[in-house]
């Protein structure tokens, strides 16, 4: 089933599990969302957001002590029987007796975390998002230049897996190599990891499989990586033009979300790993506010106003 297990949720989270007899492994979350029930516990339940995570802040448990038993039963039994995946406490508040009696009976997990309500939402929020997005898996190598998410792309053969190699020796650090898992996190967020079964590995023909953290440490690799810019390499193609400027970015486009790329031609005696480093590099200065290309335009154009004969 598409989702996270509540017992992910909490072993993440650090959860204090009142209930330990409910199976969380059977419960599901598949919504990165998460609900306060302020309006249920005062008996509003249109539009109840239920297959979201319950969180019960200190305004919910105020609001609950002024609530008779016999009303409070009430928007208890409707809330737990509405096949609600869990029930989450902050600040470190305990449910009463008769919430726990009814998360048993209808076996939802009763849940606490030490932290406020605010920073609880956020946490949840910010991790069932990269857990519960959208993914595709291309072919591809993804390095970690310089703090700069780099997808370098090319068809089999054309030395992405030695790029990479090169890159690590330099100092970067390896996310994963040959397939790449894409998640967008957000409508401007993609992150890339690599599969559990090859992570921290490289293939090189002719020599095989290379463990790059038992090779050259724990600093050569990470877990994840948001894909900030992508480069192509392809062969190279005396006919072709390419850009000599890079005035314009181009972009390539994955799970709807555009990331800068660059086509890089191939030739014997091209240092890659050089290449992907300056590319990197150039890109962060973008970011920044600088770009060298329209500084060299803005110059030559005020050369030409000024009469001076032009080399471009």
């Amino acid at each position: 089933m598409y989702g996270v297990t509540v017992t992910e949720l909490i072993k993440k989270m650090s959860l204090k599990n009142i209930l330990p007899e409910i199976d969380t492994d059977k419960v599901v979350l598949a919504h990165p969302d998460v609900n306060r029930p302020a309006l249920q516990l005062a008996g509003f339940f249109d539009h109840f957001d239920r297959e979201r995570v319950q969180i019960i802040g200190y305004v919910e448990q105020e609001y609950i002590k002024t609530l008779d038993p016999e009303t409070k039963m009430e928007r208890y039994d409707r809330l737990l029987c509405s096949d609600i995946p869990c029930v989450l406490y902050s600040r470190g508040q305990m449910p009463d007796e008769d919430m726990q009696n009814l998360c048993y009976h209808y076996q939802v997990p009763c849940l606490v975390s030490e932290k406020s309500t605010s920073e609880l939402m956020a946490e949840v929020i910010r991790w069932l998002k990269v857990k519960l997005a959208p993914c595709i898996s291309i072919h591809g190598v993804l390095v970690d230049v310089y703090g700069e998410g780099v997808l370098i792309m090319g068809e089999s053969g054309i030395g992405k897996s030695e790029a990479a190699l090169e890159l690590i020796k330099r100092g970067h650090r390896l996310v994963t190599d040959d397939v790449v898992e894409i998640h967008k996190v957000s409508d401007e967020t993609l992150v890339g990891r690599a599969p559990d079964i090859t992570k921290h590995f490289i293939e090189l023909r002719g020599i095989g499989i290379i463990d790059v953290k038992a090779l050259f440490g724990v600093e050569s690799v990470k877990d994840s990586q948001n894909i900030d810019m992508v480069i192509k390499l392809e062969d190279w193609d005396k006919d072709r033009e390419y850009d000599r400027l890079g005035l314009e970015d181009q972009y390539t486009e994955f799970l709807g979300n555009k990331v800068v790329c660059h086509n890089i031609p191939i030739r014997p005696g091209r240092n890659l790993a050089i290449i992907v480093e300056s590319a990197a590099v150039n890109h962060r200065q973008k970011k920044m506010g600088y770009n060298a290309a329209k500084e060299l335009y803005n110059r030559v154009q005020a050369n030409l106003g000024l009469g001076a004969p032009s080399s471009l």
